[in-house]
Parts: C-alpha cells; structure tokens; sequence
C-alpha cells in the first residue's frame, strides 16, 4: 500500500465537499463491517475454497443461516466484492464468485496483499468504543486484554506476511553485519513478541539462530507456542510469558518488532534490552514509519496509525500506570529520547526500505 498526502488545495472548504467525504467513510465502516462477518463466520474462505456458491451452499457449509447468508452475499456483491452470475435469478439460485484477486487480499494469510486483518482489527476495536470513550473521559484506559481475542489475533494476522516472507528475506540483509551476525548462529531475545510470527520468521530464515520470544500477554505467549510448533520450530524457539523489563540473560541480538509504542514504560523495556546485549550485542527496534514531524493534513500512513492510536494503542498505553502515553504515532526523537533515557548513546535510523516501518539500531 503507497501513501498518498491529502491535498491541501487553498480553497475554502464547503459543506457539500465534506459531507461527501464523511458519507463515503460511512460506506467504507460498513464494507469493513462486512468484512468482519466475512472472515469471522468463514464465508471467504468458503468462496475462496469451493468457487461460485449459491447462499444455500454457502450456509450450508459454514454451518450458518441462509436468509443472512444470503443478505450478505447480495451486499458484497452489490459493493463489487463478489461477482453474481445471473442477477436476475432467484434470490436464493444466484452463484456468488470470490474473485482471485480478492481472494488474496481476503483469505492469503501468505500474501503481502493481506488486509483483512485491518478491517477485523477495526470493526473489533468499534465493539468497545463505548470503554474508549469513558477513558477519555477518565483519563484511564483501555487494556489489550480487553479488546480480546478478535484484536489480537488480527495484530498478529496483520504482520505474519511480513515476518515470514519479507524480515528475514529482504529487510535485514539490508543491514550487512546485522545479517550476517544472524547467518552465522545467534542466540535471539524477541521483546513484545505477540503471537510469535516475528520469532518465528527469524529462525525460518537464519537456520542456526535460536529465538526467546517475551510479552506479558499470556494469551499471546499461548498462540505463539501454537504457531511455533505448527511451523515444527520449538526446537529453536521458546516463548515465555514474562515482563520484557524483567528479563535476564545474554543474547548476539535484541529485537523489540512494533510494540515500543504500546508500552507505559518503554524507557525500563530499552534499558532491559540494553542489559542483554550487553557490550557486543546487536539491539533493534522496527515501529511505524510515520512522518517525522507532525503535519496536517498527513499522508495514509500517518492517518492510519493515529486512527490506531485513539482507539487502541493510547487507551492500551494509557490503561498501566505510571504512563509515557505514547500512542502510535511515535516519532523517530521520541523513540530517541526513550533511548537515551535507558542508557543508549544514539538511536540510528537504519537504510532498511519499507512503507510501513522504520527500523532503529540503538548504539550504547
């Protein structure tokens, strides 16, 4: 996904401009809406797997009703979702096709292409605006292990293309010593590993490094072991439910992937990695490659990460205490500044090319 700077065009805006604006965002919650029920109740999948369906078949075999069923293939269709093949038959002999390319960006939990996890993630975090909008009253929070299941697993889905077909592929071999550090065998600490794909995808792709996966999400920890033993690598990797602030020992490499921004106390999580480097160590951090100083208005990418931040990773941010409060939308000197703190001479911004992330090596 390119990101694309809206326009600033001088001109005064009217009330019929931005009434169009906000009517189409309503019909874009409402597609991610249907995307939801669509991943949540394996309708793609079955399209994806069976080909055309009638809403009879598809109900049939997801175990679901037919009259919504029905209702939602006419949606997706109508929206250009999928594609019917004779719209003038009866409602319920209509076959509805999931074309290939959709089916990519809706059920490849491979491709790079893969956005449901976006739209799941979003629709989730709606259920429990409510909560959010009580936190911003409060000034409390929102936890992680509040938005539940659906959230999390949407995190983790969002990222494993990335993780396991792109970091060990493409982004680090653009870091020479780093790469080479990780071919020759190295023991790795994963700090905030979440579901685990980012472990997992460095042992798959560096044969000889042994990975330690750390969050203090227990329900994380739980999926990671699932997926790491569904990948045949808990030889290599372990996960722990542990503080990453509270780890101890000794690792070639320290990787903190997309959660520094998540944390209350992200300056006692760097120091912690700092202290498992040690001297001759390697510490890396990837977060958001959002701009660098704030403008507005910002590109997709920085409109993308504060619509993450006001309703998930602050009120999660906000929810432990005490807080930095960081959100996602952290910047390259605030990452800096954390940095510092912990006891890093410098945070440098590595020549690792990706739209979504930027990746830092802290120097003591």
């Amino acid at each position: 996904m390119s990101t694309v700077t809206v326009p600033q065009t001088g001109a005064e805006p009217t009330v019929d401009g931005f009434a169009e604006r906000l009517f189409g965002a309503v019909l874009g919650a409402q597609e991610v809406q249907a995307v939801y029920l669509g991943h949540r109740l394996g309708w793609y999948r079955a399209l994806a797997d069976h080909g055309s369906l009638t809403s009879v078949e598809l109900a049939d075999r997801t175990g679901t009703t037919e009259r919504y069923a029905r209702e939602w293939l006419e949606h997706q269709a109508v929206c250009g979702y999928l594609t019917v093949d004779l719209v003038d038959a009866a409602p319920t002999e209509r076959r509805y096709t999931l074309p290939a390319a959709h089916a990519e960006v809706l059920v490849d939990e491979d491709s790079l292409a893969y956005v449901a996890p976006l739209a799941r993630f979003v629709a989730t975090v709606g259920q429990h605006l409510d909560h959010v909008a009580e936190a911003y009253r409060t000034g409390g929070g929102v936890s992680w292990a509040e938005l539940g299941t659906d959230a999390r697993e949407a995190q983790a889905e969002a990222n494993r293309p990335l993780f396991l077909h792109q970091l060990g592929q493409e982004l680090l071999p653009q870091v020479p010593d780093l790469h080479a550090r990780l071919e020759a065998g190295a023991r790795v600490a994963d700090v905030g590993c979440g579901g685990g794909w980012s472990s997992i995808g460095l042992a798959r792709a560096y044969p000889g490094v042994t990975v330690d996966g750390f969050d203090i999400d227990a329900p994380s920890i739980e999926m990671a072991r699932r997926n790491a033993e569904a990948a045949g690598l808990t030889d290599r990797v372990r996960f722990h439910a542990e503080d990453g602030a509270e780890v101890e020992g000794h690792y070639d490499g320290v990787f903190a992937f997309e959660c520094i921004h998540d944390l209350p106390d992200p300056v006692s999580v760097l120091a912690a990695m700092r202290r498992l480097a040690g001297p001759d160590g390697i510490v890396i951090v990837m977060d958001e490659r959002v701009g660098e100083h704030f403008t507005a208005p910002g590109d997709e990418l920085d409109r993308l990460m504060y619509g993450y931040s006001i309703t998930a990773c602050l009120p999660d941010g906000m929810a432990h205490r005490p807080s930095e409060g960081t959100g996602t939308v952290m910047r390259p000197s605030t990452l800096a500044d954390y940095a510092r703190r912990a006891g890093f001479a410098r945070a440098d911004v590595l020549p690792i090319e990706n739209d979504f992330f930027r990746f830092y090596r802290l120097e003591v």
